[in-house]
C-alpha cells in the first residue's frame, strides 16, 4: 500500500505536465491558420500535398496549366523563329527565297522552250524558201537607168528567172551590174515575195577629151566610161594623161566642181598640164589664170564676182589680190 501510494503521487506528478504540454499543442494542430498568418516554416511543411491542391482549386489549376501550355508553345515558335533567321542569314536569301527561285526556274524553262520552237520554226521556214520556188525572182525591177538599156542591166545580172530569193547572191550582182562603163554604183536588194530590185546611178560626164576614135567622156572621179558625142556645153580637158590616178585629172575636176553652175556653163575649155599650172577657156575667148587647186572653193566665188567686170584675162591665181585685165 505505502509503495502504491508513493508511485500515484508519482504518475500524478508527471501526467498533469505531459498532459498540459499536449493541450498546449493540440489547439495548434487541429485548427487551420488565419488568412493571412504568418506559417512558421517547420509548420508550413507539415502540410500534406493533398491538402495543398485542394486548396489550389481546380480551376485555378486549370488556367495555371493552360498559361504554361502557351508559355511553352511561344517559346517553341520563338525558337523555330530564331533557327530559320539564323539559317537565312547564313544562306543568304529571304524565307521565300526557295518560291522565288522555283519559279524563275520554271520561267528560264518556259523562255528557252519556247525560243527553242521559234528556232525550229524559224530553220524550216528557211528552208522551205530556200529550197523552194514559193519565193523565187519572178520579177527584176530596174531603177535609175536612163542612158544604160535595161536588156543591158538584166544580162549583166545573170540572174535566172525562179531562182530562191535566197539563193541569190545580191553582193555578186551588183558587182557584175557595176562592170558596165556607165554606171558609178549599183545596189540589189530582196522585196519578198518575188521581187529582185536592181538600183543603179549612173555616171555623169564632167569633162570631154578627144581621141583618135572619137570623144571620150569623164566622170567626176575621172573615170573613162564613155565613147560618144558630147553634151553641147561640157568643156574639154587638157591634160596629157587623164584617168581617175592621175593628179592634174583630178584637180582639173576639183575646179570644175567647185565652180558654180552659172560659171561652169561659160567654160569652154580647162587646161591641166600640171598642178600647179590650171587655166580655164571660156567660151567667148577670155582665159582665167587658176594656178594651183588650193583655196579652190574661195576662188570660184572671187571669179564669179570678177567674171562680172570687162576685161579678158582673171588672175585668181592668188585670191586675196584677185586681178582683170
Amino acid at each position: 500500500m505505502t509503495e502504491t501510494g508513493a508511485e500515484g503521487p508519482e504518475n500524478g506528478a508527471e501526467v498533469p505536465g505531459e498532459t498540459g504540454s499536449a493541450a498546449a499543442e493540440s489547439p495548434s494542430a487541429d485548427v487551420p491558420p488565419a488568412a493571412g498568418a504568418d506559417v512558421p516554416p517547420a509548420a508550413a511543411s507539415e502540410v500534406p500535398p493533398a491538402a495543398e491542391a485542394d486548396y489550389e482549386g481546380p480551376r485555378r489549376r486549370a488556367r495555371r496549366e493552360r498559361a504554361e501550355r502557351r508559355a511553352a508553345r511561344d517559346r517553341a515558335v520563338a525558337i523555330e523563329n530564331a533557327r530559320r533567321e539564323a539559317k537565312r542569314r547564313v544562306v543568304g536569301q529571304s524565307a521565300d527565297a526557295p518560291n522565288t527561285v522555283a519559279r524563275s526556274t520554271i520561267r528560264g524553262l518556259k523562255v528557252l522552250l519556247w525560243s527553242a520552237l521559234a528556232s525550229v520554226v524559224a530553220v524550216a521556214l528557211g528552208l522551205v524558201l530556200y529550197f523552194t520556188p514559193v519565193m523565187s525572182a519572178r520579177n527584176v525591177a530596174i531603177s535609175g537607168a536612163t542612158a544604160v538599156p535595161q536588156e543591158q542591166v538584166l544580162a549583166a545580172a545573170a540572174v535566172a528567172p525562179g531562182t530562191p530569193l535566197l539563193q541569190i547572191n545580191t553582193d555578186a550582182v551588183a558587182e557584175r551590174v557595176a562592170t558596165i562603163r556607165r554606171i558609178a554604183t549599183a545596189r540589189v536588194q530582196r522585196e519578198y515575195p518575188s521581187t529582185l530590185r536592181i538600183t543603179v546611178v549612173e555616171r555623169v560626164p564632167v569633162v570631154v577629151k578627144d581621141y583618135p576614135d572619137g570623144p571620150h567622156l569623164f566622170d567626176r572621179d575621172g573615170v573613162d566610161f564613155a565613147t560618144e558625142p558630147p553634151p553641147p556645153t561640157l568643156p574639154y580637158l587638157d591634160a596629157d594623161h587623164p584617168g581617175p590616178t592621175d593628179p592634174a585629172t583630178k584637180a582639173a575636176l576639183e575646179v570644175m566642181l567647185a565652180l558654180p553652175p552659172d560659171v561652169v556653163a561659160q567654160v569652154g575649155r580647162i587646161a591641166a598640164p600640171s598642178v600647179a599650172s590650171i587655166a580655164l577657156t571660156l567660151t567667148d575667148g577670155r582665159v582665167v589664170v587658176w594656178g594651183t587647186n588650193d583655196r579652190t572653193d574661195e576662188k570660184a566665188l572671187k571669179l564669179a564676182a570678177l567674171l562680172t567686170q570687162p576685161g579678158r584675162t582673171y588672175d585668181v591665181s592668188s585670191p586675196d589680190l584677185p586681178t582683170v585685165k
